[in-house]
């Protein structure tokens, strides 16, 4: 009888494990898989180096409008924020991460345009941002025309210089870098006269301590920059569950206080909140 009733033990143990196992496979982590939530975790592309959109802080959080933008979305789509995994997304490298799934989402001041829809559907647009000029506080250029002959800085994989040598200024003479505060730095020590791209990273690094009344907003108007949050090409899915959150984002206030609570202390003027599905050309 004993021998009966340890068998009899183990089978249910057994049983009892296996049922778990099977129960348990859909908890995995979410780079480009389908689901909600759940025991899982989701991946998404940000910037590390934009103060005021996409910021790694010194004690390994994050900070920034986007970073509040992917947190809301995230959270509709049943995810906690300990369930998400925020992953370092370069420029010229955000097309790349979604195909190869490393990530879900990318929300990393990705405007959308056409060339880049060939490759990746863009949810949104959740920000209306503008190219503009970030230059030294007695600098005398005020136009993009003013740059001819002179050193303009932008970020690998970023259309803003280009837009300018193509459109204003075919004489500037382009340096590109890895990333914005690279740009920022060379700005600083005279290695660059400019640094180019949307008016809302610009303002966020010359809000920042250690730049605070060195460098100036030209206030130019370049080019219109819908944000979008980036999807892998296909996933249609998950692009309207995007939308509907941006949405819900903004009728219920959420879009505005991040707004203020990131833009706010740079005197940064944004444009109102645009409707999903509508850029503005």
């Amino acid at each position: 009888m004993k021998l009966r009733k340890v068998t009899a033990a183990s089978a249910a143990v057994l049983a009892l494990a296996l049922s778990a196992t099977a129960c348990g496979g859909d908890s995995k982590d979410e780079g480009s898989g389908s689901g909600s939530g759940g025991g899982g975790k989701i991946k998404i592309g940000i910037k590390y180096d934009q103060p005021g959109l996409g910021l790694k802080e010194p004690d390994g959080s994050f900070s920034g409008f986007d970073v509040d933008v992917a947190t809301y979305v995230a959270k509709q789509l049943g995810y906690k924020p300990d369930q998400i995994e925020f992953v370092e997304t370069k420029s010229a490298d955000r097309e790349n991460a979604l195909s190869r799934g490393d990530v879900k989402l990318i929300a990393a001041t990705y405007s959308i345009n056409d060339e880049r829809k060939k490759k990746v559907d863009f949810a949104g647009p959740y920000l209306l941002a503008h190219q503009d000029l970030l230059v030294k506080k007695d600098s005398k250029i005020s136009q993009a025309t003013d740059l001819n002959g002179e050193k303009l800085c932008s970020v690998t994989g970023s259309t803003s210089a280009q837009n300018v040598k193509d459109d204003f200024a075919p004489k500037a003479q382009l340096k590109q870098n890895a990333g914005y505060s690279e740009c920022i730095a060379a700005l600083q020590s005279g290695a660059v006269d400019a640094v180019t791209t949307d008016d809302s990273i610009l303002a966020g690094f010359a809000a920042q301590d250690k730049y605070k009344g060195q460098f100036k907003l030209a206030g130019l108007k370049l080019s219109n920059e819908n944000y979008g949050i980036g999807v892998k090409k296909g996933d249609t899915a998950t692009l309207n569950k995007v939308n509907a959150a941006l949405e819900k984002m903004v009728s219920d206030g959420s879009w505005q206080k991040a707004v203020d609570k990131n833009f706010g202390p740079a005197g940064y003027k944004n444009e109102p909140a645009p409707k999903v599905g509508v850029i503005v050309k």
